[in-house]
C-alpha cells in the first residue's frame, strides 16, 4: 500500500522525540510518498513555511514521525528508497557570508556560472534516540537521523536498529548533490519529494546503521573523533563479513585490509561520519 503525507507543517518537525504523535501509521511493507521544504524550510516557491512551533522546531524540517506497527527495539527497520527527486532550485552556504543559488532540473544543476551533475538523496533518515526529552535533529545517531550519505540514491536500502517503539521514522534533508564529506556545511539544499518503502527485519541484529547500494555494502560509524567513527564503520563491516560471506573474524580484519575502503561521509555536524564500503566484485 501507497500513503500520502501532504506537504504541510502538521506532516512536519524540526527536531527527534520519542514523545512525538506519528502523523501516519503504517504496515510493514507500505510505501509512504512525502514532501519536505529544504532544511531551512524553504518551499519550492522560496517562501519560508512556518512550523508548529518554532521553539522546537529549530532544525531541518523533517516529514513523520511514521510509525510502523510491530516495530520494537531489537528488530530492524529497512528503508527502500525508491523515489527521490530535487525541486527546481537549492542553495550552498559557506564562509564567509558566501552562497551559491542553484538552477536545478532534475540531472544537472547550475549556478554562479557552474555546472555540476545531480545525483539527489535524503540527507535525514531516521528515528528518534530511547532517552526521553528533545533532541537535535544535527547529529547522526546509530538510529540514522542527519547522516548526509551520499550513496543512499534512489534504489538503495538502509537498514537501521530500532530505538523505540513503532519506530517512529523521520525524514528529510533535501540535497540535489553532495561530496563526501559536506565540507562547506551544506550540500546543494532544495525541497524534495520522494518515496521510501519501509519494512522489519527480524532475522538482523545491529548495532550502528548498514546499508546496500547498488553494487556494494556500506557500514557507517559516528563518533565526535574521526577515528573512533571509522571503528565503528570497520566493526560493523566486520560484522557484516562474517555474516554474508561465512568468515571469522581475524580472516575477515585480514580481507578487510585489502578490499574495505573507508570514507569520510560528513565532518560537519558534530558528530562525524565514515561509512566502509565492500563492493560486491572484490571477493569472489
Amino acid at each position: 500500500m501507497i500513503h500520502e503525507l501532504p506537504l504541510e507543517a502538521a506532516n512536519l518537525h524540526g527536531y527527534f522525540s520519542r514523545d512525538l504523535p506519528p502523523v501516519l501509521t503504517i504496515d510493514p511493507g507500505d510505501s509512504v510518498r512525502f514532501a519536505a521544504p529544504n532544511a531551512g524550510w524553504y518551499l519550492e516557491s522560496g517562501e519560508q513555511l512556518a512550523s508548529r512551533d518554532p521553539s522546537l522546531d529549530t532544525g531541518h524540517s523533517l516529514a513523520g514521525p511514521i510509525e510502523v506497527r510491530g516495530a520494537r527495539p531489537g528488530k530492524t527497520l529497512s528503508v527502500r528508497i525508491d523515489e527521490v527527486r530535487p525541486g527546481s532550485w537549492g542553495i550552498t552556504h559557506s564562509e564567509p557570508a558566501y552562497s551559491i543559488q542553484w538552477e536545478l532540473d532534475g540531472t544537472t544543476g547550475r549556478g554562479a556560472g557552474h555546472t555540476v551533475s545531480l545525483a539527489p538523496f535524503l540527507g535525514v533518515l531516521g528515528m528518534p534516540p530511547p532517552e526521553p526529552g528533545v533532541h537535535r535533529t544535527g547529529p547522526p545517531r546509530p538510529w540514522g537521523g542527519n547522516i548526509d550519505c551520499k550513496e543512499l540514491v534512489a534504489g538503495t536500502t538502509l537498514f537501521l536498529p530500532i530505538p523505540v517503539d513503532g519506530a517512529l521514522f523521520s525524514a528529510g534533508d533535501g540535497h540535489a548533490a553532495q561530496g563526501d564529506g559536506e565540507v562547506s556545511g551544506t550540500a546543494i539544499e532544495c525541497p524534495v519529494e520522494a518515496e521510501v518503502t519501509i519494512d522489519l527485519r527480524e532475522d538482523l541484529q545491529l548495532e550502528w546503521p548498514i546499508a546496500r547500494i547498488a553494487d556494494a555494502w556500506l557500514t557507517f560509524g559516528f563518533d565526535e573523533h574521526l577515528g573512533l567513527a571509522a571503528r565503528i564503520a570497520v566493526d560493523g563491516m566486520l560484522d557484516l563479513m562474517q555474516r554474508e560471506h561465512d568468515l571469522s573474524r581475524p580472516e575477515a580484519l585480514a580481507l578487510a585490509s585489502i578490499v574495505v575502503d573507508l570514507r569520510v561521509t560528513q565532518v560537519v555536524n558534530g558528530v562525524l561520519g565514515v561509512h566502509a564500503a565492500l563492493r560486491d566484485d572484490v571477493l569472489r
